[in-house]
């Protein structure tokens, strides 16, 4: 359907305090829009996931299970703070297959189980890679690991966690996550210029590394209840989300 979009990274009521659709609102939602499919993102856990599926096979929408996850600066057990470091950074995980759900299950199980710091439920880069099959890795948001080091000015760091994103779910299935936010940046004009400073070298960092990129952008158009717009390729513009877009269309470029 090259009309269409699909939402890859959204927090549902499941994700408290940065999502508030119901899966079943949010099922129907789609499918009303033309949606093909649509995933669910919610922030360390998968307590919706059943629910989930079931609300978007009902309305004809393909369900993409997901996870935004919580990734630590280094062992999951090693629970201190790091100076210079973030407690946890996200990754947004998607399961491409039952292997890649299976997975994605397990990654989170051992998060809850093993990995919880400052009530964050992490995983490390070693569990990462024990359950990579099957699973579609975009690259994070604003807070994802890539981004930490870009906003810290060591772009080196950022190219050697991107690569090693890369080398963990592999080139076809490791994406660039291209996300419109402001958090923590500073005032309005300070942040608009630092982010999309941040995006151009983000995509760079893409090319370097011989990948794709997908985009996101946030919206504030309450009627969609969706808290994003996500594209394989290229932002795709509908009439109740033009308005809010346009203004962000000079930011994203085509991914090739």
């Amino acid at each position: 359907m090259p009309d269409s979009f699909v939402h890859l990274h959204l927090h549902t009521e499941y994700s408290p305090l940065d999502g508030m659709v119901r899966t079943k609102a949010l099922a129907a939602r789609a499918a009303e829009l033309g949606m093909p499919a649509v995933a669910m993102t919610d922030h360390g856990n998968l307590y919706g996931a059943i629910e989930f599926y079931q609300s978007c096979r009902k309305e004809g929408v393909k369900p993409i299970l997901g996870c935004e996850i919580y990734l630590a600066p280094g062992a999951m057990q090693d629970k201190r703070e790091i100076p210079g470091r973030k407690r946890a950074t996200h990754l947004t995980l998607l399961a491409r297959n039952e292997a890649g759900w299976h997975n994605l299950s397990q990654l989170v199980t051992h998060a809850h189980l093993d990995g919880v710091y400052q009530d964050l439920p992490r995983v490390d880069r070693e569990t990462l890679a024990r359950h990579a099959t099957g699973i579609i890795c975009l690259s994070g948001c604003i807070d994802g690991p890539v981004n930490e080091w870009l906003l810290a000015g060591d772009e080196a760091k950022a190219r050697e966690t991107l690569a090693e994103l890369r080398d963990i779910f592999g080139k076809d299935h490791t994406w660039v996550e291209k996300s419109w936010g402001y958090k923590n940046m500073g005032t309005q004009a300070e942040l608009t210029t630092k982010y999309v400073d941040l995006l151009k070298k983000c995509y760079e960092l893409k090319d370097s590394a011989g990948l794709n990129a997908v985009v996101y952008t946030q919206t504030t158009d309450c009627e969609t209840e969706c808290n994003g717009l996500i594209t394989y390729d290229r932002a795709i513009i509908k009439p109740d989300l033009a308005k809010t877009a346009a203004a962000n269309r000079g930011v994203f470029t085509p991914a090739p």
